[in-house]
């Protein structure tokens, strides 16, 4: 008998027009100390699966049949109190957002510490010793002085790792885990499935891991399990799924991934050789054509000038203090895209903050267009948020859950005085199609849409003041293989047509492969490595690089030990 049997499974949504159908008659199973992946779209019915295996759907989801064994036992017909003692303590489980899965008021080892109390398996004393020991495992740096921080004060990926160390710290048969690292870099991410890995070997426990990563899948899983539509469409081992895909929707994720197509640089290379010639006619065009504030002379200065770049912040009990930015300089041109590349706490957002001046440097400067921005206050600052704008991470918390599209896309327009009410309504309108939505979608609010949709709605946002520079912080980390490449499609489509900059925040180096013309690799705030990405993945020149690259899964490589 398996540890875990899913027999015929099927889950509606309540709706205002009625009941949809999210998962239809799932039938699979996870043996003991088996890895077994769930990939697929975002709305093909994966993660509500899972969350209907330990009961955590929302109010206005229903099992409408099927039944969910784990070690012999209903859990579709146990009791809250049933439920209660499994959850945490036999069932692991790692949810997708940390932003939203952490209590903003509660310390960080408080709330991995609580899952021991609330199942007896240790005083309060005890569970803080072995909360702060769960938080290694699951590889957060200076794990004592996290504990005794807040959520707020984490980066994502460290908020993500709090989140698994709370799924391992009860040493569960099961893990569950909904996009575990999304929010990670690669060497984290290795880190993290490695320790899940040795969790298995050691406890015999099992992993049922959803991710939108194949090269993740490819590298972990004992079966990969492809769903579409709420349906499982293919079943097998890594080899006989990735190797000789039967279902066509099997091949257009395939396609789709970004990770297990890094190995073609002379296919990349010739889609930025098409971009870079695209790029250079526009700054031929721009320093021809544009000329700002009635000079002489064309514009031809760096759209973004980074230069000495420091940034601190006082640590709890206020006698450390943490250097997150330290030196950091780059240039960034019109019509290019620069990506900041680096693991959980490198400094990579912290930097993108500091050039959008939505914090203040301790040292150093940003310039925009030539202007020094690290001082401006009142109407100057006020004008650089239109020129410069944020893309942020999470589709999910990211819209206002109360607005219609249509009131989220024309806020900024609203917020500038820019247009009459109708004028506003048409440039909605216009923005939706430059990224690929139907104009019906301005009706509806962002619950009534997948984060992909989502995404492009918060894409359509911050072009509405057609800026001259994107900051796009991890924009498609939370997203599916098959999304994924239609974001990045559609920012190169978006770029090649407005002229736009990006600079472009990830841990994905797959991702970036696709995207950027340079890539910067932040190590502990400082800049490691700079260049154009051809020659950084092909002929990298610090240790740290070449480990990123040979941890991206999927990729037959060997191992790197970075050095210190």
């Amino acid at each position: 008998m398996s540890l875990l049997e899913i027999d015929g499974l099927a889950v509606a949504y309540r709706t205002s027009r009625g009941d949809i159908d999210a998962v239809r008659e799932v039938t699979l199973a996870v043996d003991a100390g088996e890895t077994v992946a769930i990939v697929g779209e975002s709305g093909s019915g994966k993660s509500t699966t899972v969350h209907a295996i330990i009961r955590l759907l929302p109010s206005a989801a229903r099992i409408r049949a099927g039944a969910v064994r784990f070690d012999g036992a209903d859990l579709v017909a146990a009791s809250d109190r049933q439920l209660r003692s499994v959850r945490g303590r036999r069932i692991g489980f790692v949810p997708q957002d940390p932003t939203v899965s952490l209590n903003p008021v509660v310390r960080i080892g408080d709330q991995v510490a609580e899952v021991l109390r609330a199942h007896g398996l240790a005083d309060r004393r005890t569970a803080a010793v072995r909360a702060v020991e769960a938080l290694e495992r699951a590889g957060l740096p200076d794990a004592a002085v996290r504990a005794r921080q807040y959520p707020h004060e984490l980066s994502g990926g460290m908020r993500q790792r709090v989140l698994i160390a709370i799924a391992i710290i009860g040493d569960p048969a099961l893990i569950i885990a909904d996009e575990p690292t999304s929010a990670l870099d690669v060497t984290v991410q290795r880190q993290i499935l490695d320790h899940l890995d040795v969790l298995k070997r050691e406890r015999g426990a099992s992993l049922l891991l959803i991710t939108h990563d194949l090269g993740v899948a490819a590298d972990r899983a004992d079966r990969i399990v492809v769903m579409t539509d709420g349906r499982i469409v293919e079943e097998g081992t890594p080899a006989e799924v990735l190797g000789s895909p039967r279902h066509p929707y099997t091949r257009r994720l395939i396609a789709a991934a970004p990770s297990l197509n890094t190995a073609t640089p002379d296919a990349a290379g010739s889609r930025r050789d098409r971009a870079d010639a695209g790029a250079d006619r526009r700054r031929d065009v721009a320093a021809a054509a544009t000329v700002r504030g009635g000079g002489s002379s064309a514009s031809v200065a760096p759209v973004l000038e980074v230069d000495g770049l420091v940034k601190e912040f006082v640590l709890p009990g206020g006698r450390t203090v943490q250097r997150a930015v330290d030196g950091v300089g780059f240039r960034l041109h019109r019509g290019r895209t620069l990506a900041l590349v680096g693991e959980s706490g490198s400094g990579k957002t912290t930097t993108a903050r500091l050039a959008l001046r939505l914090t203040d440097p301790t040292a150093g400067t940003v310039r925009v267009d030539g202007v020094d921005v690290t001082a401006l206050t009142g109407r100057p600052l006020r004008e650089l948020r239109r020129r410069v704008q944020l893309v942020q991470q999470n589709p999910y918390a990211a819209l206002n859950p109360r607005w219609s599209v249509e009131t989220i896309v024309t806020d900024p327009l609203r917020a500038f005085g820019v247009g009459s009410r109708a004028q506003r309504r048409a440039r909605a309108a216009e923005l939706l199609d430059l990224v690929a939505l139907p104009a019906s979608v301005l009706r509806r609010r962002p619950a009534d849409l997948s984060g992909g949709q989502r995404q492009r709605v918060a894409i359509a946002r911050a072009l509405a003041l057609e800026p001259e520079l994107l900051v796009l912080d991890e924009p498609v980390s939370a997203l599916d293989v098959s999304i994924q490449h239609q974001i990045l499609t559609l920012l190169a489509e978006i770029q090649r047509e407005k002229g736009l900059s990006y600079l472009f925040i990830s841990h994905d180096l797959a991702v970036v492969r696709q995207i950027a013309h340079t890539v910067g690799v932040m190590r502990r705030g400082r800049l490691v490595e700079l260049g154009d990405v051809d020659t950084v993945f092909t002929s990298p020149t610090h240790d740290y690089t070449r480990a990123l690259l040979d941890a991206i899964p999927g990729r037959p490589v060997p191992t790197l030990t970075p050095s210190a």
